[in-house]
């Protein structure tokens, strides 16, 4: 059986000998670039790789483009072999900030054509308070063969953003928290506010008490009513730098719902064209 969204941490506790399934942790902390790799090596699930967000998630940044561009899918996919994931593999990901990181790793495998990848429900976190093994020990690779099919559909570029905002049809769906939507605090970009027409769905609304993601009926409920009729499919998705965007694509596959498109440079992306307009307030 292949899953596609999420893995709970008992299923992946029944595969941790299993050669098929592939984990990454992917633990990053935006303000301290060696967070995660440092608290991998301090202790990791059994036989998880680490991919580093910055320097296997992105490619370089230019004076164009957001803080996380998209890697180049032939690299990517080089890289992938070397972990070992074919198209055989189940991969799973994780970090332990509720997914917010991980979701990267999600969809730029289903970007390359591997629909075989889920996010381990509740991270990190939970795995430990169900006192699940940790290890310090490197995982052990048998390389593969990657082949990436790029499905270039499930992203949207700024001039197809630039319509979609204006467009009644169509909606642009921002995951930051408010007060960085509403221009109130910016920490990590150089202009405060969001693109004007877009609102506001933090992707914490996503996550239950235990941090864990919502039943996939409150979820359904929750985007339909943000939707009011926009067809689900015409939705593009961004944050600050087309990471936490992914955790509400996720949320509305889980939700069954077609998921729309990515707009992978994000807010980051948008404010390096200073021709382009910029809202502030709810």
């Amino acid at each position: 059986m292949k899953h596609t969204t999420l893995v709970s941490t008992e299923q992946l506790a029944q595969h941790l000998d299993d050669p098929n399934w592939i984990v990454f942790d992917c633990r990053f902390t935006l303000t301290d670039p060696e967070a995660g790799r440092n608290a991998y090596l301090c202790g990791h699930i059994p036989g998880a790789r680490y991919a580093h967000l910055d320097e296997d998630l992105s490619s370089p940044i230019t004076p164009a483009s957001g803080r996380h561009p998209l890697p180049d899918p032939q690299l990517l996919a080089e890289k992938l072999g070397r972990w070992g994931v074919d198209g055989t593999k189940q991969v799973v990901v994780y970090d332990d900030s509720f997914g917010a990181m991980a979701v990267r790793m999600w969809w730029l495998l289903r970007w390359l054509g591997h629909d075989a990848v889920a996010l381990l429900d509740g991270g990190l976190p939970r795995w430990m308070r169900q006192k699940h093994p940790i290890s310090t020990e490197p995982p052990e690779i048998a390389p593969a063969r990657f082949m990436p099919q790029a499905q270039n559909a499930l992203w949207a570029d700024a001039a197809e953003v630039d319509q979609a905002r204006q467009d009644p049809g169509r909606l642009v769906i921002d995951a930051r928290p408010e007060d960085r939507f509403a221009g109130e605090r910016e920490p990590l970009d150089k202009v405060a506010g969001h693109i004007p027409g877009s609102i506001n769905w933090t992707f914490e609304e996503n996550i239950d008490m235990d941090g864990t993601y919502l039943p996939a009926e409150e979820l359904r409920e929750a985007y339909l009513g943000v939707l009011h009729g926009i067809a689900p499919e015409q939705v593009i998705h961004t944050c600050g730098s087309g990471v936490t965007a992914s955790h509400n694509i996720l949320a509305m596959e889980i939700a069954g719902l077609p998921s729309g498109k990515l707009y992978p440079g994000s807010w980051s992306e948008w404010i390096a064209d200073p021709s382009r307009p910029v809202a502030t307030g709810e």
